[in-house]
């Protein structure tokens, strides 16, 4: 709806009776600009951002929304660990730049991120999709120890391909007992009384000052980490081959951005700031290397329209 049509004198004279009206429009406003191409913008100016496609590994494994800080200060597997620039602040953008358009005949995807099924078929040798069968209703993600097990029947199954596991992990939803004690979702009041809309997503309740508590969505960010650590660490120990860790992009965590020197939160798409697009990124050489192959693409299974629909609002995305 045009800004005209919505303030009438009449929806005026409503958001003057009603403050929390005036409140949720606020909240909307606000949105509204940290949405706009004017606030989406690139602050690095850098064009070595990493080619995961391009570098030498047999297993990579990527932690959705994982901060470089954030993982240098709480993991170590050895090998060496330095960081790199994302080519996305957020998964779909990261995987545009990543797969599409190329022929990734050599590889197999697991992943349980919902952004997948837009990967045009052909792109890789085949796709494990976690998001149907293996989706957690309980905590409404596909849970960690999950994906291991597919990966490694993954590699059973195809012993001659590389492979990357995409864990959902670090990103919300939050597994932990810290991120179970918060109460983050709001309320946002629309200028119509019927539209009340429930946002579960903590970074959009501290974004859009639905909540404060800054300190405890972070701590449960930080627990959703220490909980994938050990199924990554698992995977190390049974894959063979040289393993990289990384992360499709950060995650602000109420650093200012620029031109609107607003705390920001989460990952908004296309805003290139270091802090959100620094990732770690970790090799653990082996001796015992894989013999890969490429070989003509499997057939892929569909998933329903609603099923996607339903993962990416569970995950905190917007469609």
């Amino acid at each position: 709806m045009a800004i005209w049509q919505r303030y009438t004198p009449q929806n005026l004279i409503r958001l003057l009776r009603n403050p929390e009206l005036i409140r949720g429009e606020t909240r909307r406003l606000r949105k509204d600009a940290v949405n706009t191409n004017a606030y989406v913008s690139r602050l690095v100016n850098d064009d070595t951002r990493m080619d995961v496609m391009a570098e030498d590994w047999d297993n990579l494994v990527i932690l959705d929304a994982c901060r470089y800080d954030l993982f240098t200060a709480r993991a170590d597997f050895g090998g060496r660990t330095t960081s790199k620039l994302s080519p996305g602040s957020e998964s779909w953008e990261f995987m545009q730049a990543s797969y599409v358009g190329r022929e990734l005949h050599d590889t197999v995807y697991v992943t349980s991120n919902p952004h997948a099924y837009k990967i045009p078929d052909g792109t890789f040798h085949a796709v494990v999709n976690l998001l149907d069968d293996d989706w957690d209703e309980e905590t409404r993600t596909v849970l960690p120890e999950t994906i291991v097990e597919r990966t490694l029947e993954a590699h059973e199954r195809y012993p001659d391909k590389r492979i990357i596991t995409h864990f959902m992990q670090p990103h919300y939803p939050f597994l932990g007992e810290k991120g179970k004690e918060l109460d983050y979702a709001g309320i946002e009041m629309q200028l119509d009384e019927d539209e009340i809309k429930k946002d579960p997503h903590p970074w959009n309740a501290l974004q859009y000052r639905e909540t404060t508590n800054v300190s405890g969505i972070v701590a449960a960010y930080a627990e959703n980490l220490d909980i994938v650590l050990p199924h990554v660490e698992r995977l190390l120990n049974e894959l063979p081959g040289k393993t990289t860790i990384t992360s499709d992009h950060g995650n602000l965590i109420g650093e200012r951005t620029y031109p609107i020197p607003v705390r920001t939160y989460g990952h908004p798409r296309g805003l290139h700031k270091r802090e959100l697009l620094e990732v770690p990124w970790v090799e653990i050489d082996s001796d015992e290397r894989r013999d890969v192959k490429a070989e003509s693409p499997e057939e892929g299974d569909e998933m329903a329209d609603d099923v996607i629909e339903d993962r990416l609002r569970h995950l905190g995305y917007a469609e």
